[in-house]
């Protein structure tokens, strides 16, 4: 067995780090989701009650496509860099 420093094999590092990076992909979905959530309630739901109007949920609709659409463009140009940073060591 390919035994490294720790006393795991380089397979158990590997899955170790899928299983973190599958974690970390979680809560950066819970995150958006919350920061979307809260942020377009408060931009959109005026007076709180037991449903929305139509403008409140075109209203909720669009801010949501907002934050995804920029949350999209913010998580690629930072992969991109990245992988520049990575390219360039």
């Amino acid at each position: 067995m390919d035994s490294l420093p720790g006393g795991l094999s380089g397979a158990q590092k590997d899955e170790l780090m899928d299983q973190v990076k599958q974690q970390i992909a979680v809560a950066n979905a819970q995150e958006l989701l919350t920061k979307m959530t809260e942020k377009c309630f408060k931009k959109c739901i005026t007076k709180p009650g037991t449903s929305l109007d139509s403008s409140e949920q075109k209203c909720i609709a669009m801010c949501m496509d907002r934050y995804m659409d920029s949350w999209n463009l913010v998580s690629r140009t930072y992969s991109q860099r990245l992988q520049r940073e990575r390219h360039n060591m």
